[in-house]
Order: C-alpha cells, then structure tokens, then sequence
C-alpha cells in the first residue's frame, strides 16, 4: 500500500497572500519586467528610467500576472544595483508589491542582493545542479534561509535534460537532495522541466512537447508537494510571425499541460486562443504536432500555417492566388518564398506534362527566371532568392524519382560552375550564398567546399567539365593560392574563366597579382548580385570575346595607374622609421597591473550573455543588405527585407540557445611585457622570457611630427626599467558547420547560411565581451567603464585589441606564438590551418593593449628592407618572409 504523503501547499506573498492549492487556477508569470524578454524595459533600465519601468510592472499586475519575474541579467548595465533599485521602487507601489516578485538571474550575487530587500515571501528563478551538488545544496540553503520558493532548472553537471527520461531523472536527484541533505519544504519547489520549440523540422525535436507534459505527469504524482512551471511561448518559436498559429499552440500546450500537472508559467496572455475557438483543421494539425501522433505533423502545420499566415486564423488569409493557372502558382510560390503548396502544384503540372523533366525546364524555370528578372532589377533581395531556392529544391527532389524512373536527365543548365574556398581557407558563407544564386539561374554547381587544394581544383574541373572556376577566400594568404591556382592553369593551357571573390580581395589585388598570370578570363565578384551577369557575361557565346578583351583592357588599365600612385608615395627605411617611432613618456604613462596574471579559460559561457554584444551591421552586409543597425530596419529600400530577416534570426537564435546548439569557448592570458629591439615585444613569466611578439612598422614617409607606428611603441621598452604588462586571447563558437550541414541535408540553404553568419556573429560578440571583462576585471585597468554597445562598436574603450592579418599587424605567423603561448589548441580545441586560417571558422584571436594612448592604425606598405629585418628576428628565411607580408611590398 502508498504511503500516504501529506500534502502542503506553497504560500507566496506580497502585499497579499498567494496560495497554491488543488482549487487554485493556472498561475500566470508576467515577464515584460526581464531585461532579457522585453527590449523595451531594458532600454528603459539602461536609460534609468524607472517610473516608466515600473509602469510595465504594473501593467503586468492590471493584466492579470499572479507573480512578476524580474531579471536584471546584461551586459551593459549593472544587473546587481538594478535589481536592488528596482525592487526597493516596487515596494512603494502598493499596486504593484502587492502580488509575489520572482528574483529571476543566472548570477547568484544578483539573486543574493534581490533577497536581501524584496518584501513578503518571493521565488527565486533559478538554481539547478550544473555545476555539482555542492553549489546546488550551498545556494538553496541560502534560499531556505532567506524563506524562499526556488524554481529548479532541469540541468545537471551533463546539461539540459532534452527528453523525458533526463527529466525525470534530474527532478528526482534535485528533488531527493532537497528535500534530504537541505531540509528544503518541499512545496517551495518549482520545476521548470525545459519546454523546447517543436516543429523546427528535426526529427529529434518532434517530442519535445509531449515529453515535458508526460514528464510533469510523472514528476506531480512522484515528487510530493511540488508545483511545474516553463515558459510557454518556448514551444511555438518555429512560427514567430505566425502570431494565429502560435496562439492555437499555445493553447493546445496549456490544456495537456495543465492537465498533466502544470500548475504555473510564463504566457502572454495575448497569444492565447480559446481552445474550443481554434478551428478544427487547425487545431487538428496542433494537436498532431503536441502530441506527436504523425511522422508527417510537421509537414502538415508548416504547410497549413503559409495559409494563415500574417493574419488572425479566424479571419483567414488571401488564397486567391491559388485559384490562378498552375503556371502562376508555381511562379508566385518561387517569388514569395512559399512552399506550402508546390508539392501539389509541381505533382498538378507533371500530370499535364509529356514528362516529369519538362516541369523543371518548362514551370520551375519560367518562374526562376522571374526571380532572376525581379533580383537584377533590384525588386528582390539576396535573403529572398534564397528562400526562392529553397522552394525550387523542394519541387526538384519531389521530382526527381519520377525522372530517373524514366531514364530522363536534366541537361538544360546553361553553365556548370565550380565552387572552391582555396587551400588553408575555411570560410565559405559568400561562396555558399554565390552558388545558391548561380543555381536559381540555371547554372549547375560543383561545390568542393573549403580548405581546396589546387590540384584537387584543377582536376575536379577536368573531371566536370566545367564552364567556369570560381575561387573564394578570406584571409590574406588565400590571396597567394590564388595566384598560384592562375599560373597552374595558364601553364595546363586553360581556357575557363576564372571568378576572384572573398573579403580580403579586391579589384586592385586581382589586377596586379592574379590576372597578369592569367591570359584568360579573371574578373573580381565583390558581391553576389553581380555574379549571375558577370558569368552570362562570360559565358555568351556572341558576345564573350568582346567582353573579355573589355575586362582584360580595363584591367590593365587599372594596374598601369595603381603602380604608377604605389610610386609617387614615398617611403623611408626601416631604420629611419623607427626614429620616428610613435613616442610615450614611459616616466608618466600609466602601468596598470593586471588583477589576474597567466593563461585563463572562460567557463560555463551563455550565449545569452552575449546577445547584448552583437554587432548586427555584418550580418546585414553578409546578406548584401546594406545600412547600419537600427537603422537599417527602416530604411526605405531595404527595410522590410532587413526587417524580416532580422526577426527570422532572432527565432534561430532562441532555438539555438534553447537547446545549446552553438558552443563558446574562449581562453585568454596576461603576462608582464616588455619591448626589445625596437619592434619586438618579449613576454616574460616572473622575469623570464616564455615567448616574443614580432611587430611591422608603418613606413610610408609622413610629414614632420607623425611617427610611424608599430605595436611594439604600446609597451614599455625593457631599458626604461618598467615592468609593464599585455595580453592574448581566442575565442571561437563551435557547432556552426554542424548545424549548418543539418539544414542543407533538409536541402534548405537559406538556414544553413543563415546559422552561419549567427555563429560568426556570436563570435565576435564573445570577442567583445571578453575585451569588455578583462578590462573591467581581469586586467582591471577600467573598473569603472560603462559603454553602450554603441560605444564597443565604436571602439570607444581604452586600450585595443589588434588581430593577426588586420591592418596593424597583417602578418598571421604571429598566430602560432599566440597558439603555443596560450596551448589554445589544447585548452579549446581551436586549430590553425596550414594557411593560419582558424578552425572553427566563427573564431577570433588577437591581443590586447591597455595604455592609455594605444590605438588602431594601419600600417600600410611596407618596403623589402622591413622585410629582410624581420625575417632575421623571426628567425625564417627571406622567401618565407615575403610569402606571408608581400601583400604590403610596397617594391612589387
């Protein structure tokens, strides 16, 4: 027989008591007072407009929240004081104080301060096993004497619990120690079991929905006295923008949640629908995806909810459209992005067809072309021809089986182009981004990938019989492949064109280097809106040769006048530009020494704590939408597009952190320093030398008074007698390729790039926000910064953190004495390839500086003297030398 359990009953207060028994209703969570939901209150809390902050707590309260959640957790503002502020205010406003406060961070100092003044009886949100027992239990007997409710993250030393048995098994351990080792009651307790989006597409997301409510079933009926919570509008994060779907979902969730057990949560009452309300097709197609009762529910929502989509479910949407001829159907499907339908209207025009193929040639290029047309005439958007794309795939694999049944194949593309990122090089979103516009164009795409050496190019050309060789790298030594690649191929009597593409090239270095090696075609792609004329252009057989000689003539052109100005500037010798060295008065020059020295590694990093430090003008310009972030959103050509964009990034985003798809990483180190021999920069462990930084000086000749620059004239030079002190660090964002190969094997490349240029984002979000730490912290040289983000994207900081291959110091040896000084490889597993290209590609390394009057420059050409000295200080011979610095020679 059970043992029969007593049964306690959680009581919360502000002003006024609330109890949690069997005849309490659904407790609401209001969540528009977390800095981390809501952009508005946390524009007001950066501002420190609290009256109105506070008028959004008590719109909550109006609203019909039982309990407001507080969260105080960014960046850029000091999430401690804030909670203190903000919760002192609240207690002066009756009608907001008088309902429970949930003290809701990540960072135990925050939740330890919002204990210390909240009044009546509160919840704190949250605390979870993570990081081992013995924090779990020191921080909930703190909680229990504070007399608090605490919600339990279902996370353990593993991490996030994902499916129904990790659910259970870490409520049980959370539970068990609790309530045994803590003496925690144990109806203080909340667990929020991690509800997960579903119908992303991935298989291993279909059951996140019914897991969470089997596993609070399980967790109400064995875990006495305890209550579940979650944050509803988790689960419908597929279809932000969708705002009629998600309400059918919500509600859906909700009535099998609260069924199962679930007695509290975060819910917008605003995206609820009735459940009896939802229409029955809808919510036939909700449930099946809830509940996960069909392999095909995904499919079957994601293909309904293009029909009410932009719109309330119960108004319906504008289908007209659908009753158009199947030709325009299918070519609106492929301008709109839409691919609800095409399935139904490709299978409609292979019935009318003599055979399957003659749909692709005939229907889906018709309306392609259309794409084309409406893109060239800039009324279409590179994001948009993606999703275009993604359509014409969808259609094409429907397709497919019924061509190869009849023996048929497609040979109507009017080019085949291969695609390479060279040799060393793994950067690949602007190849990925140039082939998928190719390919919208009927031209056939032979994509190698990255890190392609040049005899793989050269035959797997051959063995393709391709029209055209498109080459795509980013850093500076990918600029040599490349110029080997074209003496390859003008010594095997090549005839292709060659395409030069990628951020460090440019008209400049493709006519100098690349096409006098070349008597062929070679012609820069800046972007790829230009890529599907430049290769008509080359590719049409009337009127390529006049194209051709035209490039070649502009070409030449452009070289003759770029030497002749490289020759009208003057330059000094290495010698002479170290007297004019950028001079610091060492007497007077502030030394701070770092609060921390020696190599540390950042752990248990969030993604979320680095969403604040994104940079989101790259990700426009990755997209070839151009303007500055905000503004951009707004503006009158791009707006909308950048607009859409920008929200389907943020709904990656969420998912991305929901479930830990992208991992940071990062490992940095700060040691005394001490300048040698003019350039060089020795690095010293308690006075002992452990490895030196070779630095390149600016020796363009300047007018009297401009010094030349080096790095180096940042550090104290070792015969002042001062110790002084600099830094490495790399940081990098794992998982991105992976993630990326997830939605092309679905064959849907717009996400694929679209998880890419997120990750190369995050990237150097957590660059930042590391810059900003060991200012503030590690180093400490500017404890008391307060920038926006604004100001970090400005560069408004004290101190600079220059990388290898950046203008200041171009030269990316000097990464392999920060991979050995730092063991970065060891310590985070981020490698350099033969080129110094780092892998993972969303990666960032470099130094820092913290004096006062160090700063960003570029140091220009250089000449073949600075060259011979730094290959005798490197320690290399003077070829090796020239191979990595020749694209600042200023003598070739």
């Amino acid at each position: 027989m059970k043992e029969k359990v007593e049964r306690k009953y959680m009581r919360l207060s502000g002003l006024e008591p609330l109890i949690l028994n069997e005849n309490s209703n659904f407790i609401n969570v209001g969540e528009r007072t977390n800095v981390a939901g809501s952009r508005k209150f946390l524009r007001l809390i950066k501002d420190e407009q609290f009256d109105e902050a506070l008028a959004i707590a008590r719109h909550q309260v109006d609203g019909g929240a039982q309990i407001i959640d507080i969260n105080m957790d960014d960046g850029l503002i000091d999430g401690k004081e804030s909670m203190v502020r903000f919760l002192n205010l609240i207690a002066a406003e009756p009608d907001i104080s008088r309902v429970p406060i949930m003290i809701d961070s990540s960072k135990w100092e925050i939740i330890e301060a919002g204990l210390q003044v909240v009044q009546g009886k509160c919840v704190v949100n949250s605390i979870s096993l993570k990081e081992g027992e013995d924090k779990f239990i020191a921080e909930a007997k703190k909680i229990k004497r504070y007399g608090a409710a605490v919600v339990i993250m279902a996370f353990d030393e593993v991490g996030q619990a994902d499916n129904y048995d990790r659910r259970i098994e870490i409520a049980k351990r959370s539970y068990d120690v609790l309530v045994d080792k803590v003496g925690f009651p144990s109806e203080d307790i909340i667990f929020d079991l991690n509800i997960f989006p579903v119908a992303t597409g991935m298989d291993e997301h279909k059951r996140n929905a019914i897991d969470f409510i089997e596993a609070t079933r399980w967790v109400r009926e064995n875990l006495p006295n305890v209550s579940v919570s979650g944050g509803v509008s988790n689960v419908s994060f597929s279809f932000r923008g969708n705002d009629g779907v998600r309400e059918a979902m919500h509600s859906v969730f909700l009535y099998y949640a609260i069924q199962a057990g679930m007695n509290m949560g975060i819910v917008n009452p605003s995206l609820l629908e009735v459940y009896d309300d939802i229409p029955k097709d809808l919510l036939e197609r909700v449930e099946d995806v809830i509940l996960d009762r069909r392999d095909d529910a995904t499919e079957r929502l994601l293909d309904f909810a293009e029909t009410v989509k932009g719109s309330k479910v119960e108004k319906g949407v504008d289908l007209s459209w659908r009753e158009n001829p199947v030709q325009d159907r299918i070519t609106h499907a492929l301008v709109k992005g839409i691919d609800a339908f095409i399935i139904e209207d490709v299978e409609t025009a292979r019935l009318q067809a003599e055979k399957p193929i003659d749909v692709i040639e005939g229907h889906l290029m018709i309306g392609m072309n259309v794409v084309g047309d409406l893109f060239g005439a800039g009324k279409m958007f590179l994001p948009q021809v993606v999703k275009s794309a993604r359509v014409m795939k969808k259609a094409v694999g429907y397709l497919n089986p019924f061509i190869e049944a009849e023996k048929g194949e497609f040979q109507q593309a009017i080019g085949k182009v291969l695609m390479a990122t060279v040799k060393g090089d793994v950067h690949d979103i602007g190849k990925n981004i140039v082939s998928v516009v190719l390919a919208c164009n009927n031209y056939e795409i032979v994509d190698l990938g990255v890190m392609v050496p040049p005899e793989k190019i050269i035959a797997e050309a051959k063995a393709h019989n391709v029209d055209v060789i498109g080459l795509s790298g980013l850093i500076t030594p990918s600029l040599d492949e490349m110029v080997y690649l074209a003496k390859e191929m003008e010594r095997q009597n090549f005839i292709l064109p060659l395409l030069i593409g990628g951020a460090t090239t440019s008209k400049a270095h493709t006519a100098v280097k690349i096409d006098p090696q070349y008597k062929n075609a070679v012609v820069h792609v800046n972007d790829a809106s230009r890529a599907v004329t430049v290769v008509g252009d080359l590719l049409n057989k009337k009127t390529a040769n006049e194209y051709v000689a035209n490039l070649k003539k502009d070409y030449d052109e452009f070289r003759t006048k770029f030497l002749k100005r490289g020759k009208e500037k003057s330059y000094i010798s290495i010698n002479e530009a170290r007297k004019r060295k950028f001079k610091i008065d060492w007497e007077t020059s502030e030394i701070s020494k770092p609060n921390e020295l020696g190599i540390q590694v950042l752990k248990q990093l969030s993604l979320k704590e680095l969403e604040p430090f994104i940079d989101w003008s790259p990700f426009f310009r990755s997209w070839d939408l151009h303007g500055k972030y905000p503004d951009i959103l707004t503006d009158e050509v791009v707006g909308e597009q950048a607009t859409i964009m920008y929200d389907e990034a943020q709904t990656m985003i969420k998912e991305i952190i929901a479930k830990q798809l992208l991992k940071p990483r990062a490992v940095f180190g700060l040691f005394e320093a001490n300048a040698i021999h003019d350039d060089d920069i020795s690095i010293q462990k308690k006075g002992k030398e452990i490895a030196v930084f070779r630095t390149l000086r600016q020796q363009l000749s300047k007018r009297e008074g401009i010094p030349n620059i080096a790095l180096a004239d940042f550090i104290a030079p070792k015969e002042t007698g001062k110790t002084d002190y600099m830094g490495a660090f790399c940081v990098a964002i794992f998982g991105a390729q992976e993630l990326a190969d997830s939605y092309r094997a679905k064959e849907d490349d717009y996400n694929a790039i679209m998880a890419q240029a997120i990750a190369d984002r995050f990237a150097e979000a957590l660059a930042e926000y590391l810059h900003k730490q060991v200012r503030t912290k590690h180093w400490g040289y500017d404890s008391d910064e307060n920038l926006t983000n604004n100001d970090l994207i400005k560069e408004s900081y004290k101190g600079i953190r220059p990388a290898p291959g950046y203008p200041a110091c171009p030269d990316h040896l000097e990464k392999e004495t920060i991979w050995e000084l730092l063991e970065v490889e060891k310590i985070i597993g981020v490698t350099l390839t033969e080129s110094l290209a780092m892998w993972p590609a969303a990666a960032v390394s470099g130094y820092y500086f913290g004096n006062p009057e160090a700063k960003y420059f570029g140091l220009g050409k250089i000449t073949d003297d600075q060259v011979t000295d730094y290959s005798v200080r490197k320690g290399i011979t003077k070829e090796k030398a020239r191979k990595w610095l020749h694209p600042t020679i200023a003598d070739e």
